[in-house]
């Protein structure tokens, strides 16, 4: 014989009542038969007022369809239901503890039917359980992993992305070109001297000039799909899609005046009195047969060209051709010299 005796009604009130989770129990007809504490507690309605009431009629605010659809698949058919806080926050009128000016804030639910064989009826145990949690610790990883990834992608100093978002960029923004036959335009972008500015206004100074060219640099993007990374040290990287030479010609001297308008002060400088860029730029173009593998090739030596002649200055070098482009080029013009 067990030594365990059954818990007495005061007993199982008692656990009702602490048991920190959600209980209701409606019959057949939909009216509540138990409505434990935490029911009580987050729906400001004691189990007196509840017990008796259809379900419809015992919250604050009417039940959800979702909800109401649910259980009544319980009921009539004895199908276990769960309304998960993912697709149903707020399937019942629950709230969390109010706060010090009185302002009542939804509970996040997530709720299970369970059908009941209650002296020959179907009854349904409801369980909620409250998953505001959950959903804070969901929002805190989804604000972490953001972060991370912002910071994987942007340069610490000046902001804006970085070497290792524009080689992924980069690629997609070429294959883009190359698939759609759309020009690419690339800037390739040096600050003249900072070396003598650094050496003479020390590295503070030095990152703040950082900053403020790339700020420069960036207000001149106004589309969606235009990118500027720093490239390393004092040189950028734009990448601007569906630009043609002519439109690259016009952006590259915007840029370089625009960084001039910044009248941020080089004393060391030998070609002017404040900060200047030497733009090197290339475009690919499907329709001249250029070779897109080039592309950043050709814009770094044109960046070159314009440091080696003068610098404060934008150089545009054209894309080779392709290898087939090229020969079929040539024939063209052997055929027209022998004419």
């Amino acid at each position: 014989m067990s030594d365990v005796l059954p818990l007495s009604p005061s007993a199982t009130v008692e656990i009702l009542k602490t048991i920190n989770l959600g209980l209701i129990v409606v019959n057949a007809k939909q009216h509540v038969v138990l409505w434990n504490g935490w029911v009580e507690k987050h729906s400001g309605i004691s189990a007196d007022e509840a017990q008796g009431l259809h379900i419809n009629a015992a919250f604050e605010d009417a039940p959800t369809r979702a909800f109401l659809t649910a259980l009544g698949n319980t009921l009539n058919y004895g199908l276990p239901v769960v309304l998960s806080n993912a697709l149903h926050r707020f399937p019942l009128a629950l709230f969390e503890q109010a706060d010090e000016a009185g302002e009542k804030k939804r509970l996040h639910q997530s709720i299970t039917l369970t059908p009941l064989s209650v002296e020959g009826e179907r009854w349904c145990l409801v369980q909620i359980s409250d998953s505001s949690a959950s959903i804070k610790r969901e929002k805190i990883l989804r604000t972490h992993s953001e972060i991370l990834k912002k910071e994987a992608t942007t340069d610490s100093l000046t902001g804006i992305y970085n070497r290792r978002f524009f080689d992924e960029h980069y690629k997609i923004a070429l294959a883009n070109a190359i698939r759609q036959n759309n020009p690419l335009a690339v800037f390739m972008i040096d600050i003249d001297f900072f070396k003598d500015y650094n050496d003479h206004y020390g590295h503070v100074a030095g990152d703040k000039a950082l900053v403020q060219v790339a700020t420069g640099l960036k207000s001149q993007l106004v589309r969606a799909s235009d990118a500027i990374a720093r490239f390393g040290g004092e040189e950028f990287i734009v990448i601007m899609p569906d630009m043609s030479k002519e439109g690259a010609i016009q952006f590259a001297e915007k840029i370089r005046v625009a960084v001039a308008n910044l009248a941020i002060r080089h004393e060391k400088s030998p070609i002017s009195e404040h900060v200047s860029i030497s733009i090197g730029y290339s475009c690919y173009c499907n329709a001249d047969g250029s070779d897109p593998a080039l592309l950043l090739k050709t814009a770094d030596a044109a960046l070159y060209a314009a440091k080696n002649n003068g610098r404060n200055k934008a150089i545009f070098l054209k894309l080779p051709q392709l290898p087939q482009t090229a020969d079929v080029t040539k024939q063209a013009q052997s055929k027209n010299s022998a004419a």
